[in-house]
């Protein structure tokens, strides 16, 4: 396993609208453990794969991680098939280094795809863990956290990512 570079706003790779995955091949599955190391490394609970400059859509999470990481999933082509409720919680992102906002998601989400053994499974999920789904999701339709952030705060990020990159 190797620990993957993760790509940081603005790559155009997080703005790209993520391709299905077919067959899972021994690459995908390299990058499956990959993917989840990197996670548990950058002490994060979720990581989409346009994030380590992989535009497919495939995301791996563990909601208890990144210290316990008792419960390592694997999804591949993931849909929200039904979400209730509303919910309001500040969001990070390792791809968008020292930003936070505010985001509202649904509250409980079912969310249908395949494991890394390519088999259908269907996850109901509520609190932390339809947060993940949710955030890394948007990942795959080559949204981020700056999307849901209002005008102000966006440009005030992106004036601070542009003086980084003067640095």
């Amino acid at each position: 396993m190797a620990r993957l570079p993760i790509r940081t706003y603005p790559d155009p790779v997080l703005a790209a609208i993520a391709e299905p995955v077919g067959e899972i091949t021994p690459e995908i599955a390299q990058l499956i453990d990959d993917m989840m190391l990197t996670m548990y490394e950058s002490d994060g609970v979720g990581l989409a794969a346009p994030q380590v400059g992989q535009s497919i859509r495939l995301i791996t999470l563990d909601e208890t991680g990144p210290k316990e990481r008792k419960k390592p999933m694997a999804l591949l082509n993931p849909v929200i098939v039904s979400g209730e409720g509303c919910k309001e919680s500040e969001e990070s992102c390792l791809s968008l280094p020292t930003f936070s906002c505010k985001v509202k998601r649904y509250e409980c989400v079912t969310v249908k795809g395949r494991n890394e053994k390519g088999e259908d499974v269907e996850i109901k999920a509520e609190g932390l863990l339809a947060v993940i789904l949710q955030h890394e999701m948007d990942h795959l339709d080559g949204k981020t956290l700056v999307d849901h952030a209002s005008r102000l705060k966006r440009t005030m990020y992106d004036t601070k990512v542009k003086k980084w990159r003067k640095d």
